[in-house]
């Protein structure tokens, strides 16, 4: 349950998916290749916990998906890049929340796959969007 909460932000109201991303945020000074990594490690200690506390739905307070999401967002964000922290958890929350295709495939998805999956494509697709914004638009988010 401590990983599943995040030690408890999901406990938070109203809101704890916003939540559990916003706990993340500042990682984005350690810089992309530390919340790759970081990613990575809450993916997969998120996916662990998915599969012992949740059955099929994922329930508000399971915000460790979030976190990887959200941190998979922040891994193209350039350190103290401002604009693109707030980018990233806007693009993040409204795939997150609206859930397109794919996002809306992997959220159908059974247990930790479904826990875990809508999250990172969602994170995915916000990373693509501001990769993309620093291809054609470098100085906006320097």
């Amino acid at each position: 349950m401590l990983v599943a909460t995040l030690g408890g932000v999901g406990r938070l109201r109203p809101g704890p998916g916003t939540w559990g991303s916003a706990v993340v945020l500042p990682c984005a000074l350690l810089g992309p290749g530390a919340c790759l990594v970081l990613a990575m490690v809450v993916t997969v200690a998120g996916w662990w916990a998915a599969s012992r506390v949740v059955g099929e739905d994922d329930p508000g307070w399971f915000v460790a998906d979030e976190a990887a999401g959200m941190l998979l967002a922040l891994a193209v964000v350039p350190a103290g890049s401002v604009l693109g922290v707030a980018l990233a958890f806007v693009l993040f929350r409204v795939f997150d929340i609206v859930k397109p295709w794919p996002v809306s495939w992997a959220d159908q998805q059974a247990g930790a796959a479904g826990v875990m999956l809508d999250d990172l494509i969602a994170g995915g697709m916000a990373a693509g969007l501001i990769w993309l914004l620093g291809v054609i638009r470098p100085d906006v988010l320097a």
